[in-house]
Formats: structure tokens, C-alpha cells, sequence
């Protein structure tokens, strides 16, 4: 299963940071019916090792985020990651999965920073941060600039934001830890406006 092919079809990325107390096989559960198969849990906190292993027989893949060495790419790896989401881009962590065949999404910002990038062989991209920096307007600028490039914008992204990224043409798909916030059916109300959001037909 192609984790690329995953997230272009969900469009959408739910983040989770661990920090106790979560429901993950509720929040599996819930985003496995509605349509969202994928799931990045970020190693910001030591639980989220821990979350890997235990949802790595649930039917989601999961990606992890905030991987910032290759240690934690290779701890990340072993408990269950199929890809790997880093802040910034760093080119021991590309090579490490270029060699274990997994897919890498580095934070970019900056078109030197997509450009090297692309010169490592990288061409599916996380924006970061998405909203300061604003997001659709400068990947719709990118889309021409770098028409071979798809990326995944996160950070400081709501739900009213969406119709601004659900027509670019280079959006593998938006990630967002407001996906995740709330009980479980307020999770799946998200979800719901969410890829209403974001389908094709979406206004942007």
C-alpha cells in the first residue's frame, strides 16, 4: 500500500500528539469509517512510540511526525511507521528512508528549501508552517514554480481555512491536529466537514 497514494486519496492528515488518555482505537475506529485512512502520530511526546505499536494492526497507516534524527526515524520505523514527517528537511533522515523504501515528507518553506529537496530525489513536500506563512496563497504561486511537486500543508490550519487549499492543483492533502480535538463523534463531525471541504468540487 502506497502511503502517498493513501493521503491523496483521505486529503486529509489528522494529527495526534499523545499525551494520555486518548481513545486510539476509538479515534482509529472513527476515522477508518469516515473515510480517512491515514493518521500521523507525532513523537513530541514519549507516549508516541507507544502509540505506534498499538495501533499498528488497526486498519490506518500511520505516518509518524517530528521525527528530527535518524534514531527517531529508526525507532519510528520499527514500531509500525509507513512514512516519516519531519519539521524541517534533513538529509540523513532522506537517505535513511530512501534506503528502507518508506516515504520522507520534509518541512519546507522557502523555494531553496523545496529545491533541495527535489534534488534529493524528494518531491512529495510538508508545508510548514502552513497558516503564518500563508499557505494556499504561496503553494498556488509554487504550483507553476514547481509543477512536479505535490505538498502537504500543516500548522495553524482550521476548518474555515480548507476552501483556500481544495482547489490547488499541487495539495497531496492538509494535515491538522483539530481533527482529533473532542469526543469521538465531535471527531467525526470534523472529519465529515472536512472532506466536504476539500473534495474536488469544493469552492476555493
Amino acid at each position: 500500500m502506497d502511503p502517498l497514494a493513501v493521503l491523496a486519496e483521505s486529503r486529509l492528515l489528522p494529527l495526534l500528539t499523545v499525551r494520555g488518555g486518548e481513545d486510539l482505537l476509538g479515534l482509529a475506529r472513527v476515522l477508518e469509517e469516515e473515510g480517512v485512512g491515514v493518521l500521523e502520530i507525532t513523537l513530541r511526546t514519549e507516549k508516541g512510540l507507544e502509540a505506534l505499536k498499538a495501533l499498528r494492526k488497526s486498519g490506518l497507516l500511520l505516518g509518524a511526525g517530528t521525527v528530527r534524527s535518524p534514531k527517531e526515524a529508526e525507532a519510528a520505523l520499527e514500531a509500525g511507521a509507513a512514512f516519516l514527517v519531519s519539521p524541517g528537511l534533513l538529509e540523513e533522515v532522506a537517505a535513511l528512508a530512501q534506503a528502507r523504501g518508506v516515504p520522507y515528507l520534509p518541512g519546507v518553506l522557502t523555494p531553496t528549501e523545496v529545491g533541495r529537496a527535489l534534488a534529493l530525489g524528494l518531491s512529495a513536500l510538508k508545508f510548514f508552517p502552513a497558516e503564518p506563512f500563508q499557505g494556499a496563497r504561496v503553494l498556488k504561486a509554487y504550483a507553476e514554480v514547481f509543477p512536479e511537486v505535490r505538498f502537504l500543508p500543516t500548522g495553524g490550519i482550521k476548518e474555515e481555512h480548507l476552501p483556500h487549499y481544495a482547489a490547488l492543483p499541487n495539495l497531496l492533502a492538509v494535515g491538522g491536529s483539530w481533527l482529533l480535538q473532542g469526543d469521538l463523534e465531535a471527531v467525526r463531525a470534523k472529519v465529515r466537514a472536512a472532506k466536504a471541504l476539500l473534495s474536488p468540487q469544493a469552492p476555493g
